[in-house]
C-alpha cells in the first residue's frame, strides 16, 4: 500500500502480438461478388510482436494492400521487416512486384524460405528475379531500390529475432512447403497453409508445430470428401483434419485459412459451421481481420462497414442466433439502423462473431400497401458494448441477394 506522498506506480501493461490478415485465397485471387465477405487475396499476414518488429507470412496478392496501407501510415518503414515465405508457388509470391515499400530505397527487408534443389542457394531470390523478368513484368528488380537480404532455411531451423522464436518444419505439399512457429511474449502463433494429412512423417512435424499454439492457423482448402477423393496428392487440407490437429496438441484457437477459389462466402459459412459444432474456437481467416493476443485473451476484430447510404429505421424485429458460448438464443429488439450493406441492433444476447442471425421484422402498411414480414441472414462482423449495460450493440453484413434496404425501396 503507497503511503502518503509515495508515488503510485501503474501495473506493467500486458505485452501484447497484432496478426493481420490482408490475402487468405488459395491457388488464385477471386474477384466475384460470392468470395467478397471474406476476401479473394491470396496469402499474406503481418504480425506485430510485442517489441514492435515486423513479420510477413507469404507474399501473395495480398501483399499489395499491406504496402499500400504502410506507405499511406510510414511512408519509410521504422525498422527492418522480416519475411518468411512458405514455398514458391504463384499463389504465395504473386505479390512481390506490386508491394510498393520495396520501391523505396530507405526501407530494408529480410526474407526467409528454403533452397531448392530444383534452383540452389538464394532460391526465393532467383523466383523473385524470374518473375519480374522479360517478358513477365514491365520491369526488373533494380527498380527495387529497399534492402533486400535473402537467408536460405530449412527443416528444424530455429531464428531468433529481437525476442521472437521461429521454428520451421517441413510439411507436406508439392515441391515443399515450410510451416512455421512463432514464438513471442504475448503468445505462439502457427501458420501452417498448404498442408496434406496422411504422411507419418509431414503430420508429426504439423503437430508439433501447433502444440500448445494460442493461433493455429491451418489450410482448410477442401472438404474431407475431395481430400478422399478427387483432390487427394494436391496438398491441402481440410476443417476437420485442423480441428482434430487442434483438439489433439492443445491449440486454444483454429483458423481455416486458404480458402478454395471455387468456395463461396456461405461455402465457408457452412464450414465454419461444421467445425465449431467439433471445437470451441474456431475462426475462418478473413481479409483484414486482425487478432491480438494479450494476457492470455484473444480479441478479434472483423472489418465492417459504418459508412454509406442508411436510414434510421424503428422496426420491430425478431432474431435467432447464438451466443458466443454457442447456446441458441431468440429476443425481440427494435431495428434502427439499416444500410445498403447492413445494419446495426441492440440485443440482451451477445451473439458469435462470423455467426449467423436470422431477424424477422414487420413493415406497417402504408396508404395502399399492404403490411410486410421480411426475414434475412446477417454475418455478425460487430459486437461492442450497447447504449445500457445489459445491451450488445450487433453489426451484421446482409448475406441474402437481395438486402432488407432494397425491398423497403419498392
Amino acid at each position: 500500500m503507497c503511503g502518503a506522498g509515495e508515488p503510485r506506480h501503474s501495473p506493467m501493461p500486458e505485452p501484447s502480438a497484432r496478426l493481420g490478415f490482408w490475402g487468405v485465397r488459395g491457388s488464385t485471387p477471386t474477384v466475384d461478388r460470392d468470395t467478397v465477405r471474406y476476401g479473394g487475396n491470396t496469402p499474406c499476414l503481418e504480425l506485430l510482436a510485442p517489441d514492435g518488429t515486423r513479420f510477413m507470412l507469404d507474399c501473395g496478392t495480398g501483399m499489395r494492400m499491406l504496402g499500400r496501407v504502410w506507405m499511406n501510415s510510414y511512408g519509410v518503414l521504422p525498422a527492418d521487416v522480416h519475411v518468411f515465405v512458405t514455398h514458391y508457388h504463384w499463389d504465395h509470391i504473386q505479390g512481390i512486384p506490386f508491394f510498393a515499400p520495396l520501391y523505396s530505397e530507405q526501407n530494408r527487408f529480410h526474407f526467409y524460405s528454403f533452397l531448392s534443389p530444383l534452383l540452389g542457394r538464394n532460391s526465393l531470390r532467383q523466383v523473385l528475379e524470374t518473375q519480374m523478368a522479360n517478358p513477365f513484368f514491365p520491369v526488373d528488380t533494380s527498380a527495387m531500390t529497399a534492402s533486400r537480404e535473402f537467408t536460405d532455411i530449412t527443416d528444424g531451423d530455429r531464428i531468433d529475432i529481437r525476442g521472437t522464436r521461429i521454428t520451421a518444419r517441413w510439411l507436406n505439399h508439392p515441391q515443399g512447403c515450410l510451416g512455421f512457429r512463432l514464438e513471442t511474449s504475448a503468445g505462439t502463433i502457427v501458420y501452417a497453409t498448404d498442408n496434406e494429412p496422411g504422411h507419418a512423417e509431414f503430420d508429426s512435424n504439423l503437430r508439433e508445430l501447433a502444440a500448445g499454439a494460442d493461433i493455429f492457423i491451418n489450410d482448410a482448402q477442401f472438404t474431407p470428401e475431395q481430400i478422399a477423393g478427387s483432390r487427394k496428392g494436391w496438398g491441402h487440407s481440410s476443417w476437420l483434419d485442423g480441428v482434430k490437429i487442434a483438439r489433439e496438441v492443445g491449440a486454444k484457437h483454429l483458423v481455416l485459412f486458404h480458402h478454395d477459389p471455387d468456395s463461396s462466402d456461405r461455402d465457408v459459412d457452412t464450414l465454419l459451421g461444421l467445425a465449431r459444432q467439433q471445437f470451441q474456437s474456431v475462426w475462418a481467416a478473413t481479409e483484414k481481420m486482425v487478432m491480438t493476443l494479450s494476457g492470455g485473451k484473444l480479441e478479434v476484430t472483423l472489418p465492417h462497414r459504418r459508412g454509406g447510404q442508411r436510414r434510421r429505421a424503428f422496426l420491430a424485429a425478431s432474431v435467432q442466433g447464438y451466443s458466443e458460448q454457442g447456446g441458441a438464443f431468440e429476443e425481440h429488439t427494435i431495428l434502427r439502423d439499416l444500410g445498403l450493406q447492413g445494419a446495426y441492433l441492440d440485443l440482451e444476447h451477445r451473439p458469435r462473431l462470423q455467426s449467423e442471425l436470422v431477424v424477422t421484422m414487420v413493415v406497417p402498411g402504408m396508404d395502399d400497401k399492404p403490411e410486410q414480414k421480411l426475414q434475412f441472414r446477417g454475418y455478425v462482423v460487430r459486437a461492442e458494448p450497447g447504449p445500457e449495460p445489459h445491451l450488445t450493440t450487433v453489426g451484421i453484413l446482409f448475406t441474402d441477394e437481395e438486402s432488407p434496404a432494397d425491398i423497403l425501396r419498392k
